[in-house]
């Protein structure tokens, strides 16, 4: 373990004090290649300005006919117990255990026609807008990694792509994220990631730190010099912009939550850190440290909130959930709107497909690929509105059927790429386009 102290051994060379210097995780000592630290590519279609997106995945599959779809004509083993409750824009109804969100629906757009998922338990798809089945060689690389390529670091010191998602039982729910073809270098950086004890850097000063970076780019001149994949190439400028972000206190202030607003602190809540059988942690302040995130420079966050996999005694899990994604998801719409992010952060918060129509045996609904639903909202898009329709059972879309990757075009838009223009190279050099064909929602961007 290392960590680095100043001369007067009790602060940092920016006032950061060393009891709240940040533990830098998921750093490789040996070439310290880092996700934020590589550089953009110039290409066609592209905007640089600082937009951002949040993710925020719920694992296991939430039921869409329990949370912004309720059938209230179905058949009782169908309709479930909640009740549905009236918005703040006339005609839209969602569950009853929702109330802050009832009286957002205004900066809200909820689509209940997801459609083009697969019976696969991980967050894969929510976050590449692909399936995971006939992947090119090297998997396909998730938006965070895709963004982080193509218009690298807004904020030199903050990485583009953080991925906040906490450990599961169910090691796929805890996916931020893979880079794919693209390489780790775009992977996410993760601060409660496992290896965050990789460099804590206890006990070097600075001038030390110095030798060392200076021995580290001497290794990566041997390295890139006997490897012929390429991937160690221009590591020196990049060592330099790593050491700067390891002395720099804009990422661990990001982080540390103590430093905002008790205020909005209270109106995210707190979370229940704890998983329940395979995963679920319940972290609503993981939601406030994605807006401090892409506030402080990043360009990607993705989180994953709590267990939605619910085969047996569905509604019992949903009033104790509900409840909390209410608070925390709420809370984020008002803080992006409130702090005047509502043009550039787009947020998403959908699972990996919806659930069975029929209740079954145990209380529970089992998994139903066919529809699911999804919420977002900022990202200057055009919200107070419901988009698609399910038939009177919630089990088939009905009316405008929405593709995972429809959202994702619109993301990267919002994003400012052109996916209509820009492509990233795969391993065989062969450009590939961000999304299968798909175009940004006309209903959301025009």
């Amino acid at each position: 373990m290392l960590t680095i102290y100043d001369s007067n051994r009790s602060r940092f060379c920016d006032g950061v004090s060393r009891r709240n210097f940040l533990k830098i995780g998921a750093l490789g000592l040996g070439g310290l290649a880092l996700p934020q630290l590589l550089q953009a590519e110039s290409q066609m279609g592209i905007r640089r300005s600082h937009k951002a997106v949040i993710m925020i995945f719920l694992p296991g599959g939430p039921s869409h006919q329990d949370i912004f779809d309720l059938k209230m004509d179905a058949p009782k083993e169908i309709r479930g117990e909640f009740k549905p409750i009236s918005t703040k824009v006339p005609g839209i109804q969602i569950c009853e255990h929702l109330p802050k969100l009832a009286a957002l629906t205004d900066k809200l757009t909820i689509i209940r026609s997801m459609v083009g998922a697969i019976d696969d338990h991980n967050a894969f798809q929510c976050l590449t807008g692909r399936i995971s089945r006939n992947q090119p060689p090297g998997g396909w690389p998730c938006l965070g990694s895709v963004v982080s390529k193509i218009q690298g670091p807004a904020n030199k010191y903050v990485p583009p792509f953080v991925g906040l998602s906490p450990k599961m039982g169910h090691v796929p729910w805890s996916d931020a994220g893979m880079p794919g073809f693209l390489g780790v270098a775009h992977a996410p950086f993760k601060p409660d990631g496992a290896g965050k004890a990789d460099m804590v850097l206890n006990g070097v000063t600075l001038d030390r730190l110095a030798d060392r970076k200076n021995l580290l780019v001497s290794f990566d001149k041997f390295r890139r010099d006997v490897d012929a994949s390429g991937m160690m190439e221009g590591l020196d400028s990049f060592n330099e912009q790593a050491f700067g972000l390891l002395t720099s206190s804009k990422l661990l202030e990001a982080l540390d939550i103590e430093k905002e607003d008790p205020k909005v602190r209270a109106m995210y809540g707190k979370g229940d850190p704890k998983n329940r059988d395979d995963g679920g942690p319940k972290l609503m302040e993981h939601m406030l440290i994605a807006r401090r995130l892409v506030e402080a420079g990043s360009r990607c966050v993705t989180l994953a909130f709590s267990r939605w996999d619910h085969h047996g005694d569905n509604f019992g899990a949903l009033r104790q959930d509900l409840p909390l994604l209410d608070q925390g998801v709420s809370a984020l719409v008002k803080d992006i709107y409130a702090r005047g992010l509502d043009k550039d952060v787009s947020v998403v918060v959908w699972g990996e497909f919806g659930r069975t129509p029929t209740i079954n045996k145990d209380g529970g609904r089992d998994h139903w690929p066919r529809v699911s639903c999804a919420a977002l909202f900022g990202g200057g898009m055009k919200c107070g509105q419901v988009i698609g329709a399910t038939d009177r059972l919630g089990g088939e879309a009905v009316e405008r059927p929405v593709y995972f990757g429809e959202v994702f075009a619109t993301l990267y838009q919002n994003l400012g790429i052109d996916v209509s223009k820009v492509t990233v190279r795969d391993l065989t050099g062969r450009p590939q386009y961000l999304v299968d064909g798909y175009q940004p929602m006309r209903e959301l961007v025009g």
